[in-house]
């Protein structure tokens, strides 16, 4: 065989190789951000250079879900034991505003603790991301998913599962994972209870999917807002960036928008605010 014929076989031969055991994943210079997304298809962390984010102060309404977030995290900052977190619930209610808020309030009293961001499809990567993280000792991480939900055939709740606490190794000390939900559970109803009607002992299944759910140690649930809260939200986004709209006005406008929108939450709120500033010919960054 000559060698112009041999040279694309050995090519594709590399190819399967480096498929089955990929060149080693390098870790990227922490000190140049706080914040990364994991870019699976590339195995790379790609750095964020300005987090999307309000601060904590003007988060209203979940008082407790905020006080016992920045508690777990603080702790696991300073290297003690912490809790992996699900915050669960209605959309637009402050979920991964409030993870994203918790960690820049943290990282301003205690350094290196970055975030990073994995979409949901790219669970089952994790185990190429934890290597090195485990290796980068000195730093502590907040892994962040959010939206984390699986549907129908999907079993990717399982490489989660294994993950998070279940493997050989476990999750690294220096590493711990923040999702959000719109599912307490993480699973529809139907699709549980549809293995559970075909299943041997219809137990097992629920008990699996459950299971997973219980990994998360902190279970802080959301809901919508009353119309007071509404209004403190409201307020507090108009004191900040300076709009000089009477609290009259700005509550009857308030109203008006949340009706059109059939909901009163945070990020209904933030979207009236964005709005506002907009008629005011004001920017809000």
């Amino acid at each position: 065989m000559s060698d112009s014929e041999l040279t694309p076989i050995l090519r594709r031969i590399a190819d399967v190789l480096e498929t089955i055991h990929p060149a080693a994943i390098k870790a990227p210079d922490f000190n140049q951000a706080t914040a990364f997304v994991w870019n699976a298809d590339n195995q790379i962390l790609n750095v964020v250079e300005k987090v999307n984010r309000v601060p904590i102060k003007l988060l209203k309404g979940i008082d407790l879900s905020r006080d016992t977030l920045v508690d777990n995290t603080k702790r696991f900052a300073n290297g003690f034991s912490a809790n992996n977190a699900l915050l669960w619930g209605a959309r637009g209610t402050g979920k991964s505003s409030l993870i994203k808020a918790a960690h820049c309030a943290v990282n301003d009293e205690i350094k290196e603790l970055i975030l990073i961001e994995i979409n949901r499809e790219d669970i089952s990567s994790l185990s190429q991301l934890l290597p090195i993280l485990r290796e980068s000792s000195e730093y502590r991480f907040i892994l962040f998913c959010d939206e984390l939900s699986f549907d129908g055939e999907d079993d990717t709740y399982k490489s989660l599962k294994a993950l998070l606490e279940g493997g050989l190794e476990g999750r690294p000390d220096n590493a711990v994972f923040y999702a959000t939900s719109n599912r307490r559970h993480l699973m529809p109803r139907d699709m549980i209870e549809n293995e559970s009607s075909t299943a041997i002992n219809p137990a097992e299944p629920v008990e699996e999917k459950v299971s997973l759910s219980d990994r998360f140690g902190l279970w802080l649930g959301f809901h919508n807002c009353n119309q007071d809260t509404f209004f403190e939200m409201v307020d507090g986004y108009a004191d900040e960036f300076g709009l000089d709209v009477g609290r009259e006005q700005l509550h009857a406008e308030a109203i008006e928008w949340s009706v059109t929108r059939g909901a009163r939450s945070g990020r209904v709120a933030w979207q009236f605010i964005q709005d506002l500033a907009g008629r005011l010919e004001k920017h809000i960054p």
